[in-house]
């Protein structure tokens, strides 16, 4: 980098011999020189040692970056302070990306951070950043290579470290929501230089074995080091052949791995990949408390509608001896009536016998009258009948259409005649 000028080139008057030089006070040479360092130096990015490191009330933090031949002040405002991930400390290794400028009240050359990261974590993130690209290229991240869990699986196995956290949050998680699930434990590191080819070897174990019906792969929390084993290739691929469903529960919800993006399922933590995968016979639990609820619910309405009927039907039940009672006592009601209306009608008896004479009498000579109209009736009908006129010497003669002849002139010579006497008929031609 080449040298910066110096301040009487930048801000000073030229001097001449006639002239005599300008007098700065010492808080515009303190602005001159923080104008030069801020225009000279762009944003950049410096590694080193945090020491001093102190918070102001205000939120603001200062501290120092050194290594082994020196050191610098720094400053970070309360607004990027507090959007860091984690909790600064002494002797921590972190690259800061900063401005270089100049404290003008105390002439401290400093360097305003804009923004940290642990030191080591940028190689680190484009490693991570190239491994997802060239993976997802590949299809493993594809939406459509995604299975469904089981909604009811009766054993899960589970790819940890038998001594992690993470392992009795799982186990803890089962016992509450689902204790009946077997638990397959396929032990590994889940740390170090080791733990990738461990991992892969607890993957292919559980592969081989195809005993599951879901893998768990869970780690507790850490930084992007620590759970660097589950950004590993091989294992990435291992588990995308995985014969079961997968459920990835890497450190915390902020925490992602590219074995979060292979998964069949990523959770945020490892207790959350254990009730994904116990969430159906969790669902269940509480369906069959709620049918049962309902079933409390409609046997106690049962129960109360039948005994509300049985109520009635016993204010319908009488006792024998008082049923045989109220029998008796309307038997005799009955038998009185009947009494009286014997009685009654032994009273009455003289006067239907009266009537009776009468209706007799009224009924002879109403039939002596019907008689004496019938004969007079059957008198003029025999006066009137074609046949006391047959008697007197009369006949009826009928053509051949069988009707009446009243006029000579309806016949012809050769006609076929019926003629009806009083006793007899007999037939004739007309000539």
């Amino acid at each position: 980098m080449p040298a910066p000028p110096t301040i009487l080139t930048a801000f000073s008057p030229q001097l001449t011999p006639e002239l005599t030089p300008e007098i700065l006070t010492v808080a515009e040479l303190n602005r001159a020189a923080r104008r030069l360092l801020e225009q000279q130096f762009p944003l950049l990015w410096v590694a080193g040692e945090i020491s001093n490191l102190t918070r102001a009330a205000s939120g603001h933090v200062y501290f120092s970056l050194k290594d082994a031949q020196a050191q610098v002040r720094c400053v970070m405002f309360r607004s990027r302070a507090q959007l860091l991930p984690w909790q600064l400390d002494n002797g921590q290794q972190v690259e800061v990306q900063a401005l270089v400028t100049l404290y003008e009240a105390r002439g401290d050359f400093q360097l305003n951070v804009e923004g940290m990261r642990r030191a080591g974590i940028g190689r680190l993130y484009e490693l991570f950043l190239k491994l997802r690209e060239k993976l997802a290229a590949e299809g493993l991240f594809a939406a459509e290579r995604k299975r469904g869990l089981p909604r009811y699986p009766k054993r899960v196995g589970i790819v940890t470290s038998p001594q992690a956290a993470a392992l009795r949050d799982v186990i803890a998680a089962f016992r509450r929501r689902a204790p009946h699930v077997e638990l397959i434990i396929y032990p590994t590191l889940v740390q170090g230089a080791d733990a990738p080819a461990a991992i892969v070897a607890a993957l292919n174990a559980a592969h081989a074995r195809n005993e599951c019906e879901l893998l768990l792969v869970v780690r507790g929390g850490g930084s992007i080091e620590d759970l660097w084993a589950f950004n590993d290739e091989a294992v990435a691929r291992t588990l995308a052949v995985s014969p079961a469903p997968t459920i990835a529960g890497i450190g915390h919800e902020t925490d992602t791995t590219i074995v979060d993006y292979v998964a069949d399922r990523r959770a945020a933590t490892p207790t959350a990949a254990a009730e994904l995968a116990s969430a159906g016979w969790f669902e269940a639990a509480a369906e069959i408390d709620a049918l049962e609820d309902a079933l409390r619910r409609t046997i106690q309405s049962a129960l109360e509608t039948r005994m509300q009927a049985l109520d009635r039907l016993a204010l319908r039940l009488v006792h024998p001896a008082q049923r045989l009672a109220a029998t008796r006592q309307r038997l005799e009601l009955l038998a009185h009536r009947l009494q009286a209306a014997i009685q009654q009608r032994k009273a009455q008896q003289p006067r239907l016998d009266r009537l009776g004479h009468r209706l007799r009498q009224a009924m002879a000579a109403q039939c002596a009258r019907r008689h004496q109209q019938l004969s007079r009736c059957q008198g003029a009908l025999a006066a009137l009948s074609p046949l006391a006129t047959l008697e007197r010497g009369y006949s009826i003669v009928r053509g051949p259409d069988g009707a009446i002849v009243r006029d000579a002139a309806q016949l012809a010579a050769g006609d076929d005649l019926q003629l009806q006497f009083a006793r007899g008929k007999v037939s004739a031609r007309v000539k």
